[in-house]
């Protein structure tokens, strides 16, 4: 029988610590997936409010074909539905406290004869005359200056 003794060595530790990184493959998946799934996450959220912005601009847009005092009356629905979507304090908000909301929340501000309009216009007569049609035109560049300020 020979003797194997000889050709054993001996057991040697390595010079330097064992590094955790580079992580393996698996944590590379886990990041990417969570930041995808954020990613994701923000997309549906912005994608949401950009819908409703745009939708609001829309149902503007659709009361330009129609008379001045049902167009006026239309408008003030559209920023009450708004409110009542965003700011539940405005919601029971009316008159002058109405108006001073919509201006704390814009830069572009109501005029008096406008701001009328506003409060006037879902309690007017279809045939009514009382506002001219620059005073619905000022009133929908404020709304639409509004939507896009706080959607």
């Amino acid at each position: 029988m020979t003797d194997n003794l000889p050709e054993l060595r001996d057991i040697h530790l390595p010079t330097h610590d064992v590094s955790i990184w580079p992580p393996a493959a698996g944590w590379y998946w886990l990041i990417i997936t969570i930041i995808l799934i954020f990613v994701a996450y923000k997309t549906i959220i912005w994608l949401h409010h950009k819908s409703a912005k745009f939708y609001a601009k829309y149902l503007m847009q659709t009361t330009a074909a129609q008379d001045n005092i049902v167009a006026a009356a239309q408008m003030s629905e559209i920023l009450r539905r708004i409110c009542v979507h965003r700011y539940s304090e405005a919601v029971a908000l009316n008159g002058q406290d109405w108006v001073e909301f919509l201006n704390s929340k814009s830069e572009f501000k109501l005029d008096d004869k406008t701001a009328k309009l506003l409060l006037n216009a879902p309690y007017s007569p279809f045939e009514s005359t009382m506002f001219a049609a620059q005073d619905v035109q000022n009133l929908r560049r404020f709304c639409l200056a509004w939507i896009g300020e706080n959607l």
